[in-house]
C-alpha cells in the first residue's frame, strides 16, 4: 500500500465517523416537561428507623406541564432512599396522549440528576438518551429530555 492510499484511506474514514456523528447530532431531539409536586406531592413511606433513612420510599404521580403551564402528561414512579442528604434511586414514566418515556438513574437531593432513558412506547417505542432533571425549588422540577428514536 502506498502512501496516497493510506492517506485516502485515513480521509475517507475521518469522513464517515465525521458524517456519522452529525446524523447522530442531527437526530436528536429535546423535550421540556415541568413535572408539578405542588398538589400532588410525593407519599414517603418511612421504613427502617424513623425519618430519613437508607431505604425510605417516595412514590409520585403528578401532572406534567410543558413551559407555559399547560397540562402535557403524568410522571409516576418511586424512588428508594440510598443516601441520606444526598440522593434516591428512582425509576418512573413519564406519560403522555401519544406514549410513554421509562427513566431510571440517581436523583439529588440538590442540583441537577443525570437519568437515563430507558424505553419508550407508542411513538416513543426505541427511545434512547438522558434526560436533566432540576428541582426549582418550588415545588416543581424541569426534566429536559434529549432523546433519538
Amino acid at each position: 500500500m502506498n502512501i496516497f492510499s493510506i492517506l485516502k484511506t485515513g480521509v475517507l474514514f475521518i469522513a464517515i465517523v465525521s458524517g456519522l456523528a452529525a446524523c447522530a447530532q442531527e437526530n436528536t431531539q429535546v423535550l421540556i416537561a415541568v413535572a408539578d409536586a405542588r398538589i400532588d406531592t410525593a407519599k414517603f413511606i418511612d421504613i427502617g428507623k424513623p425519618g430519613d433513612s437508607v431505604g425510605d420510599i417516595l412514590t409520585f404521580d403528578q401532572p406534567l406541564l410543558d413551559q407555559q403551564g399547560n397540562a402535557m402528561g403524568n410522571n409516576s414512579g418511586t424512588c428508594i432512599r440510598t443516601r441520606v442528604g444526598h440522593s434516591f434511586q428512582c425509576q418512573w414514566t413519564l406519560t403522555f396522549a401519544t406514549g410513554s418515556i421509562q427513566v431510571a438513574g440517581r436523583e439529588f437531593d440538590h442540583g441537577t440528576s443525570h437519568i437515563a432513558i430507558v424505553g419508550g412506547t407508542g411513538i416513543y417505542f426505541g427511545i434512547t438518551g438522558e434526560m436533566e432533571s432540576v428541582n426549582n425549588n418550588n415545588g416543581t422540577f424541569t426534566q429536559t429530555l434529549r432523546y433519538r428514536y
